[in-house]
């Protein structure tokens, strides 16, 4: 399933993995927990969870203590959706 190379996460982790990606490109700094939540409609325990399933599986990292400090490890053009929404991986943020 998840390795530490970041290629290989669920869908469900892929999207959330675009949206911080997206999010980011377009307001210049990480999405809020409370920003995930509004975005995919569930539950605060919920995108928490998410949250530290992708830092444990090495997808993203984050600050201890520091709001909006989620770092995206995986290479954006492993971002299938990414590609659909038209965004460019090569231009930087």
């Amino acid at each position: 399933m998840s390795q530490k190379s970041g290629t290989h996460f669920t869908e469900k982790q892929g999207h959330y993995l675009a949206f911080i990606y997206t999010y980011a490109h377009m307001f210049g700094r990480p999405p809020a927990e409370t920003d995930m939540q509004r975005h995919f409609r569930v539950s605060p325990p919920s995108v928490h969870q998410m949250i530290v399933t992708l830092e444990r599986n090495g997808f993203i990292r984050r600050q201890p203590g520091v709001p909006r400090s989620i770092e995206i490890i995986v290479p954006p053009e492993s971002l299938p959706i990414l590609e659909w929404l038209g965004i460019k991986t090569s231009k930087s943020l």
